[in-house]
């Protein structure tokens, strides 16, 4: 079988280690493969078959850097195999299996910026002036108070960009800031995680992770000491912990060996240890038909703040997968697999559990604990209580329909991932909801006192949710309604105590752009703030749902740091707010190909 490619024919199976055919460019249109693709026709048939031992598989190589990856097709011991690559392929590869651009770190040190702060000095404000991790708080409210805030409706008129930050050398922007006292930091794909001053913009310090950081920083004390960490994590499953006046690394732990995890919830601190959530890449990874799916399962660990030392770890699937069927193609598949955890974890210091959301299933037999909300001990990691909203979820993609060729699992489940954090607040009567909001458009309200008995569940009136889900990543709550972002285009409000929807403000994008608002919402008093893909931050009324404050950042920007920059689409971290000030990325790409970017842009009241 054959593929076009631009005007070449690509074989299916062409090999690095024995290929001698066309040339691959990865920038060839319009039917160029994606990096992925690439490497599983040129690579595969070497790297992970057992019949070609020296060939190192893949779980090694994901666990280089694109640097080393790259020398070894360009110069290194593979140089001859790759001869018949074109240097973009190669590049493509090599940032495939890295997980973060080439030659970031020759551009994106800010010691090479020309907006450096004063050196020495020492953070300040830590706690009257923050908005800490994912969700503001441990309870994932994404609220931020009034005296926190520093921004009231009355002075949404005067809201305009004060300065911009370009991320040097990046493609997209999936990190969603942090402020703490005077300080910004936040990560960018190309696994740098910088720190800024609130203020000004001005640049303390750059990190460079291992792999592209997605999480949102946390703050927070190291040890007993009154050293203050800054903690990560990457794109290859590493949890980093670095001093936030100094960005000097403190530790750095790998959580899980499956080569690909991933990190892309904020870690929580709570009690001198950080607990971590862990999901994983392998549903795309499982679109090639040679690839074995699937072995991946999420899990939450606890970790030490002071060392990084692993106190507990419990997946979300207690099974380990074991083989199950033969596909068509003679590929061996697992299973249980799946249950995935992408967002940041929420903690009820109240009954001492830690509450996390979960993802579908990869593969079958499905475990009735993907698609769910988990309880977690946490002091031992035992799994409390687990509410499943959708059950027999296998879902990977490319598989639409039923099928039992390649690696699409049978009957194929609708990708009704639990994805975003799990919001712990209190109605005015004083009684406690654990609310949740889930890809398929409903909204749960669980009673955590009572082991997550479901009080009341809603499904908003629209469209009926793809696998692209309807809510996605996150929603926020202020004591009165729950708000959340629609990928159908618009932002919802229902009430806390009933469900019942309060107000829907519907949205059409500028001619051309793409709709939807599937990224996390954020809510001040009186104030809902949402970022679009078509690249416009709104800001609406909490009581109506009118929009009353809008900017278009889908255009180029001028930045502190002289980097070349341009806003994109916002379509899963939200904006933080803190200190009169509101920050948001911009240019973020998922998986629905929104419009890349590498700006952060900060807010206040003139």
């Amino acid at each position: 079988m054959k593929y076009k490619i631009g005007s070449l024919s690509l074989v299916l199976g062409l090999s690095l280690c024995a290929s001698r055919g066309s040339r691959i460019s990865a920038q060839q249109a319009p039917a160029a493969p994606s990096p992925r693709q690439l490497f599983d026709q040129t690579c595969v048939t070497c790297h992970g078959n057992p019949a070609v031992p020296r060939a190192a598989d893949p779980a090694v190589l994901r666990r280089m850097t694109p640097e080393r990856v790259y020398e070894t097709l360009t110069t290194g011991v593979m140089s001859a195999q790759a001869r018949d690559l074109d240097d973009a392929a190669r590049r493509a590869i090599a940032e495939y299996l890295g997980d973060r651009k080439l030659g970031a770190g020759e551009v994106g040190d800010a010691k090479l910026m020309p907006n450096r702060c004063q050196a020495g000095r020492v953070m300040s404000n830590l706690a009257t002036r923050a908005w800490n991790g994912w969700g503001a708080d441990r309870e994932n409210t994404r609220f931020q108070p009034s005296e926190r805030a520093g921004l009231s409706s009355s002075q949404l008129s005067r809201l305009q960009l004060k300065w911009a930050f370009g991320f040097p050398g990046a493609s997209a922007v999936y990190g969603q800031p942090t402020i703490s006292g005077d300080r910004v930091f936040v990560g960018a794909d190309t696994g740098y995680v910088y720190a800024l001053d609130q203020s000004t913009g001005c640049v303390h310090w750059s990190f460079q992770a291992q792999a592209g950081v997605r999480s949102a920083v946390t703050i927070g004390s190291v040890d007993s000491s009154a050293r203050i960490g800054a903690y990560f994590g990457d794109m290859k499953g590493n949890v980093y912990a670095v001093d936030a006046n100094t960005g000097e690394q403190i530790w750095k732990v790998t959580l899980d060996e499956h080569a690909l995890t991933r990190i892309t919830a904020a870690p929580v601190l709570y009690q001198n240890r950080l607990f971590v959530s862990v999901a994983s890449f392998e549903e795309g990874a499982a679109t090639s038909s040679r690839y074995p799916c699937c072995t991946f399962r999420g899990s939450v660990v606890a970790l030490s703040t002071n060392s990084g030392l692993q106190i507990w770890k419990t997946f979300t699937i207690a099974e380990a997968p074991k083989a199950t069927r033969m596909t068509s193609a003679g590929t061996q598949q697992f299973g249980p697999s799946g249950g995935a955890v992408w967002s940041a974890p929420t903690i009820d210091a109240q009954l001492n559990v830690l509450y996390v959301g979960t993802g579908n299933a990869y593969s079958r037999p499905v475990a009735p604990t993907t698609d769910a909300i988990m309880a977690f001990d946490l002091d031992t990691g035992r799994v409390r209580w687990v509410s499943q909203a959708v059950s027999n979820d296998a879902w990977i993609p490319g598989c639409s329909t039923p099928s039992t060729a390649g690696n699409c699992p049978e009957n194929i489940g609708p990708d009704y991932d639990v994805g975003a954090s799990p919001i712990l607040t209190r109605l005015a009567n004083g009684r406690r909801l654990l609310v949740s909001v889930q890809k398929s458009g409903q909204i749960w309200a669980h009673d955590p006192d009572r082991n997550g008995a479901v009080v009341w569940k809603t499904t908003h009136a629209g469209p009926p949710a793809t696998a692209e889900g309807e809510m996605v990543w996150g929603a926020a709550v202020d004591g009165n309604n729950v708000y959340v972002g629609l990928t159908s285009g618009g932002i919802t409000a229902h009430a806390l105590d009933t469900g019942k929807q309060e107000w829907l403000t519907r949205l059409t994008p500028a001619a051309g752009r793409r709709v939807g608002n599937s990224g996390a919402v954020s809510a001040i008093p009186g104030l809902v703030f949402s970022g679009g893909w078509d690249g416009v931050l709104r800001a609406f009324s909490a009581n109506t749902g009118q929009l009353l404050w809008e900017y278009d950042t889908m255009r180029a920007i001028e930045t502190l740091n002289r980097v070349p920059a341009r806003g994109g689409s916002m379509g899963a971290p939200g904006p933080t707010i803190a200190g009169g000030m509101v920050f948001v990325g911009s240019g973020y790409i998922g998986v629905r190909s929104g419009t890349p970017g590498n700006v952060l842009l900060a807010f206040g009241v003139d």
